[in-house]
């Protein structure tokens, strides 16, 4: 029995994994505060919002397009999704209310408790098989027609019915009747359950006690040994079909477990939506990209993250950077860089986990692996300096990146100077585009800024974070090369409490102040 509700194909089951630094990713990206949105409180769906986030992951458009389709089966059937996923969640919670495994040692404890949890489970399958006859025209998803079509063929009445009744034979009512041969040193060996023959006497006749067999023979009530003799040799008996019947609850139970998980996957998406939804923030059905087109635009698209923990809708941004392997953001302080650029992130992450990403609309190719490169404090345990830890990050990143990859840097190398920085990460960037790699760049190093112009231009969407006349920032990016301006009257008005005349910038008086320049 398969779910298929992730996977054409398959179960799903996280991989290892790969090319995905999910440590670094998360923290970079906020992705708890994700997590949280889609877990609504829930343990379990922050647990399943966690792995699936990365080990759904896929560079398959199929398969995209695929959770695409059951998660708007999902949006438009929530109550029928609400009873399959409470029938998965009730049985998993029954068996463990069950004594079985407490003493699994012993084949009659194995055969009564497996017994016992199979009674439950085929209670539950029925249910199941009931909600998927009510509903299956309800449902156009390959996988929940799928889904509910097995439901259908292998859970008839007829089979449950004949489980049911092999279930109650191993009840063992009046007793076990068991065949065996003799060893070569007189002991039994092949020992077999036999089916009880059928007794087809009148109820009057069956009240009157028959002769017992010359062949029978009673254990003494005080025999302590000749009866554990006696459940020695029916454990012996029934061991194979205690082990069998254990086998068969352990699968069903993997049913149920898988039936939970992935659905719990699109439950936590729809916690996602309503959260969204009720702050004005929009979400939208990504499109696949073709291979190798090097495709990636969106319109609107926002910090999800950010809106979330704000409470808001936030400005989005609208890009087109289909085409450049190489997009360099530059601009103000404070103008929505960083923002801008953990979206992409975000937005990249649930567009490969199958789900709808914040934006009007998003096309993006399919990427190999993400990382992050950001800025970090400086290390408390002073075990090395803050350059040095982001130069063992980068190359860390660099024995694990592969090619058709997507890599994010926030100010790295901003730990040096101006001159040694630039020039250490436009060698990183050179050599992860030879290799492949789409590189987004935020950085307040003119001459970094300046040296992709003059090398990488025809590679590179140059994108601006501007300043607004009186100092504002409208957080939309605007297409621009990189401007050698600090804005350094922001500065000055943050110190001072006023503005600086246009005709007076720091820049004219003699001050050697770049961009990026921090009151600090």
């Amino acid at each position: 029995m398969n779910v298929f509700l992730m996977h054409p194909d398959r179960d799903f089951s996280p991989p290892a994994e790969g090319a995905w630094d999910r440590d670094e990713l998360a923290k970079d990206l906020a992705l708890p505060t994700l997590w949280h949105a889609m877990a609504a409180d829930d343990e379990f769906l922050y647990e399943v919002a966690g792995r699936a986030t990365f080990g759904a992951l896929t560079n398959d458009a199929q398969t995209i397009r695929y959770r695409h389709a059951v998660l708007r089966d999902c949006q438009e059937n929530t109550e029928v999704i609400d009873a399959v996923y409470q029938v998965a969640l009730s049985a998993i919670e029954e068996k463990g209310k069950s004594y079985f495994g407490i003493l699994s040692m012993y084949p009659s404890a194995v055969l009564h408790g497996a017994r016992e949890v199979m009674e439950i489970f085929v209670r539950k399958l029925r249910e199941l098989r009931l909600i998927a006859e009510k509903n299956e025209h309800s449902f156009s998803s390959d996988g929940f027609r799928r889904l509910f079509s097995m439901l259908k063929e292998e859970l008839s009445e007829e089979y449950l019915g004949e489980v049911e009744r092999h279930l109650a034979i191993l009840h063992f009512r009046r007793g076990v009747l068991l065949s065996a041969s003799l060893g070569k040193d007189g002991r039994g060996i092949d020992y077999v359950v036999r089916l009880p023959n059928a007794d087809e006497r009148p109820w009057w006749r069956r009240l009157i006690r028959r002769r017992k067999s010359a062949f029978t023979f009673e254990i003494p009530e005080r025999d302590d040994a000749g009866a554990q003799a006696l459940n020695d040799i029916q454990g012996r008996g029934i061991n194979s079909v205690a082990n069998a019947l254990a086998q068969s609850m352990e699968h069903i139970l993997g049913f149920f477990v898988l039936l939970r998980t992935e659905l719990a996957f699109y439950r936590a998406q729809l916690n996602l939506q309503r959260q969204l939804g009720s702050i004005g923030a929009r979400l939208c059905v990504p499109t696949v990209a073709p291979a190798g087109s090097r495709g990636l635009r969106f319109d609107e698209m926002y910090d999800v993250c950010l809106a979330l923990q704000m409470g808001k809708a936030i400005v989005g941004n609208r890009v087109d950077a289909t085409g450049r392997s190489l997009v360099m953001i530059t601009g103000a302080n404070q103008g929505g860089k960083s923002s801008f650029l953990r979206s992409v992130g975000i937005s990249q992450l649930m567009f490969q986990a199958g789900m709808l990403v914040g934006a009007d609309q998003y096309e993006s190719e399919l990427f190999q692996g993400l990382f992050t490169h950001y800025k970090r404090e400086e290390d408390a345990g002073l075990d090395s300096g803050k350059f040095d830890e982001e130069v063992s990050r980068m190359s860390r990143i660099a024995k694990k990146i592969v090619p058709n990859s997507m890599l994010l840097c926030n100010e790295s190398f901003a730990a040096t100077n101006e001159r040694e920085g630039s020039a250490i990460a436009h060698d990183v960037i050179r050599a992860m585009l030879d290799k492949g790699i789409r590189v987004l760049f935020v950085t307040h190093f003119y001459h970094l800024a300046r040296s992709v112009v003059a090398s990488e231009s025809g590679k590179t969407l140059f994108l601006r974070a501007p300043r607004n006349e009186d100092g504002t920032r409208s957080f939309r990016l605007i297409e621009g090369a990189p401007l050698e301006t600090s804005f350094g009257d922001d500065l000055y008005r943050r110190i001072f409490g006023e503005a600086l005349d246009r005709d007076d910038e720091p820049t004219q008086t003699g001050l050697p102040v770049t961009e990026g320049t921090r009151a600090e």
